[in-house]
């Protein structure tokens, strides 16, 4: 793969309620793109308003690939995403537009452009049942002791990644993140410039009750009773994301709206730390600060980075 020239990929990447979509309609307008979605949640159909997914009216206008592509019952993996993205992107080039990956999931890109090797440990379906029928929090913790650069990356109410994660350390007597760190990547195929956006701690916060408020006053709690009445389990991977636990506590009569709704800023807050910290750790990324120029000055400056690693990426 060395001498074979790579495809140039812009991805926007940054924290949760940062801004992400805004400033990506820009650029796929700009470059004449079509938006390759980089979330674990916006792959769920039926899962709109507490993932904020983008409108049916805008992605009319602008192609987003990889929204509303499993059940809520299904079990989507990091190695779905890879196969379906690197298709999107095939499929992209060929109408002679370009790609544009947009999105927060950490081990979505690692996976697909780190070219992460599959981790040779068998899966032990008693040892995972045993440990999916913990506590999410007791899950978490006991990963956080034995793996704390996994735990980093995995959301604590994503059973099914956290039990695999402390599944492959109690088979395996090694980390995931070890397997990781010691197993070769092959060589992608892509030449990855990551715009990463970000703002001052305040902003970000204030940003996130703001959403969070929003959504819940926009059908969210509605959006849950339709997906329990339906029959998906409150324990499905899908429905252990921020704000859908709270809201499931919220329709059990365990836990009051106003508490759900503090719950779900409360986990959002600490996803986007977790984000944050993973990207700088792992995406060499340029960072643009929204919050010191107009939202056209900070779309001109990111069209224009990414415009230059396009035609360097081309000569």
């Amino acid at each position: 793969m060395s001498g074979a020239k790579k495809t140039p990929i812009v991805a926007v990447i940054g924290p949760t309620a940062v801004g992400k979509t805004a400033m990506s309609l820009g650029l796929a307008r700009a470059l004449n793109a079509e938006v390759i979605s980089v979330d674990s949640r916006q792959v769920y159909r039926y899962m709109d308003v507490g993932t904020d997914k983008i409108s049916r009216e805008v992605r009319r206008e602008i192609p987003h690939h990889l929204i509303d592509v499993a059940d809520p019952d299904q079990v989507y993996t990091a190695s779905d995403f890879t196969a379906q993205a690197a298709d999107c992107v095939r499929r992209i080039i060929a109408r002679g537009r370009a790609p544009l990956f947009v999105g927060g999931t950490p081990f979505y890109y690692q996976a697909l452009f780190s070219r992460l090797l599959s981790i040779d440990v068998p899966t032990d379906e008693k040892l995972r049942a045993e440990l999916f029928a913990l506590e999410a929090d007791e899950l978490y913790e006991r990963l956080r002791n034995c793996d704390p650069e996994s735990a980093v990356r995995l959301h604590p109410n994503d059973k099914f990644r956290v039990s695999r994660a402390l599944e492959i350390f109690l088979t395996s007597g090694r980390p995931a993140s070890d397997w990781y760190a010691r197993e070769r990547p092959a060589e992608s195929p892509y030449d990855v410039l990551y715009l990463g956006l970000f703002k001052p701690r305040d902003l970000l916060v204030g940003g996130i009750e703001r959403r969070v408020r929003q959504q819940f006053s926009s059908g969210y709690p509605e959006e849950v009773k339709w997906l329990l009445d339906h029959g998906y389990s409150p324990d499905l991977p899908s429905m252990q994301g921020f704000g859908y636990r709270e809201l499931v506590l919220f329709h059990q009569g365990r836990m009051t709206l106003e508490e759900a709704i503090r719950g779900d800023v409360i986990a959002t807050r600490q996803f986007a730390k977790r984000q944050m910290t993973w990207f700088k750790k792992f995406a060499p990324a340029v960072w643009c600060d929204l919050s010191q120029k107009t939202p056209a000055e900070n779309g001109q400056w990111l069209l224009d980075q990414a415009r230059k690693h396009l035609d360097e990426a081309l000569r």
